[in-house]
């Protein structure tokens, strides 16, 4: 019974947008983004400067539920949707037409199948990982979308239908660090991770560990950074209709990850009312010259009626990392 009061609470709390949704539309194609600025408040967020925030809209039928984005150049990003779209856009200001299409997986017709949550870039070979949350699946593939392959990592069995691969990266090490959302032990503090010395798709038997989040935060996205340490979203919903999203964002070391054990993050940002604030589940960190970052966060907007597609850019000026350890083990 405990059980499936907690499955309920869940599925509460992770769906706000399936009770009331926008009216079915016809489809329309029209490579078409509207970018409308909003008031950003004070302009900062604990050591981040707010830059711009943007509701994005589109008439296009495979614009919405965005929960990842990856920045191909740092005018270009990718956005993968949790119904198997993509959509690759300029910034705010630029005058180049979007692109949408179909992830590969959507042919399935199933929303388990092509339920993408998380991507992943490497620029090096310009291979995108995508992280699929119904079915623990892991894709990789170019940026074309063609031909992807896929593996579903035996470490990752065990998750549960809407904890799966939520956050992902390829750090600069190639190693890659995979979060999902749910409890190991469904009332357990710690979110299930890996750490993959390798491409999961190649296969390989991950470091195993727990995420530690702030209490009722899920860890959304995973933004790596030059220095090896890595910038992870989070998110926190309460209420049901409307619903109420808060976020942060934390400054986290793989350097600090310990086989069996819990690992953490300094909280740096915390997004909340009375700036825009939406489901945010995209994270992006893009170098400028001065060794600082901008930052492209995205919302979800579950296809609700009540929520918004919002683009954050934020700029963060990191202090240097303290001296390296060696992963543990």
């Amino acid at each position: 019974m405990r059980r499936l009061i907690v499955i309920a609470v869940v599925a509460l709390g992770l769906a706000p947008g399936t009770w009331l949704r926008d009216a079915p539309r016809a489809d329309d194609l029209r490579p078409l983004l509207h970018a409308e600025e909003l008031d950003a408040g004070s302009g900062t967020a604990g050591q981040l400067s707010v830059e711009g925030v943007w509701h994005l809209t589109s008439p296009n039928t495979r614009f919405h539920g965005y929960s990842g984005i990856a920045a191909i150049a740092s005018d270009d990003l990718l956005a993968i949707s949790d119904m198997g779209h993509w959509l690759r856009f300029a910034p705010p200001g630029n005058d180049r037409l979007p692109r949408f299409g179909d992830l590969a997986r959507v042919k399935m017709g199933d929303k388990r199948q092509v339920d993408a949550e998380s991507v992943t870039y490497d620029p090096a070979s310009r291979h995108i990982w995508i992280g699929y949350e119904g079915t623990n699946t892991i894709e990789r593939s170019g940026l074309a979308m063609a031909k992807p392959k896929r593996a579903k990592p035996e470490s990752m069995r065990g998750w549960w239908d809407n904890s799966g691969p939520e956050a992902m990266a390829r750090l600069p090490d190639g190693r890659f660090l995979v979060i999902g959302e749910g409890s190991e032990d469904w009332f357990g503090e710690g979110k299930p991770a890996l750490l993959f010395d390798r491409d999961p798709v190649e296969d390989g038997e991950p470091l195993q560990f727990g995420f530690s989040a702030p209490e009722g935060f899920s860890a959304t996205d995973i933004a790596p950074l030059r220095d090896g340490r890595v910038l992870i979203l989070m998110r926190k919903i309460e209420g049901v209709i409307p619903p109420r999203f808060s976020a942060k964002i934390a400054l986290a070391d793989p350097a600090q990850i310990e086989r069996g054990k819990e690992w953490q993050g300094q909280v740096i940002a915390t997004i909340e009312e009375p700036m825009p604030s939406d489901n945010f589940e995209g994270l992006a960190a893009v170098p400028r010259r001065d060794g600082s970052y901008t930052l492209w966060m995205i919302s979800d907007d579950n296809g609700a009626a009540l929520q918004r597609t919002l683009l954050y850019r934020l700029h963060w000026a990191p202090q240097p990392p303290a001296a390296k350890r060696p992963p543990g083990g």
